[in-house]
């Protein structure tokens, strides 16, 4: 009788990451791509109430991108200082997950503020009836990030599946 004795022997931090990554992404897909055109599609964009609640969305949501990005980040150092790897290898996964945690910073601190501002109604008399133009200004900044966030943090968890 034999015995297969091969394991995958990952790192923690390597497991920290990948399901880090894992957890990120699929939650933005989510948020994206079913949350985010229900509400719109229900017509709720239109109404008074939807920026505070659009606020309060994005406030929480970016708290737990900052989260996973930080883990990231320092998941990324620890296996770059621990681990054998080329130099390439180290500037290239340390610069992805640098940019990973610039995207939550920047959608934290400036983009959900500005959207928030835009979206406010401070005319209690009119009814919202269309998008503010500086809007999707901001929602294409927003999809700007959201398209960065997949690749850089794609390719990490490619790398990071295949290493």
């Amino acid at each position: 009788m034999t015995v297969s004795s091969i394991q995958l022997k990952r790192s923690p931090w390597q497991n920290v990451a990948i399901l880090t990554l894992g957890f990120w992404l699929s939650s933005s897909i989510i948020l994206d791509w079913v949350i985010m055109p229900s509400l719109y599609i229900s017509g709720m964009m239109t109404q008074a109430g939807f920026t505070t609640a659009g606020y309060l969305i994005f406030w929480n949501y970016n708290r737990i991108e900052l989260l996973a990005a930080a883990l990231v980040v320092t998941s990324v150092l620890v296996l770059n200082k621990t681990q054998l790897a080329g130099d390439n290898w180290r500037r290239g996964t340390t610069v992805l997950a640098l940019l990973l945690l610039a995207v939550p910073l920047l959608a934290t601190y400036v983009l959900t503020p500005q959207m928030s501002a835009t979206g406010v109604q401070l005319n209690l008399f009119e009814s919202a009836t269309e998008v503010p133009s500086t809007m999707n200004l901001l929602h294409a900044g927003y999809w700007v990030l959201e398209a960065v966030k997949f690749v850089a943090g794609g390719t990490l968890l490619f790398w990071g599946i295949r290493r």
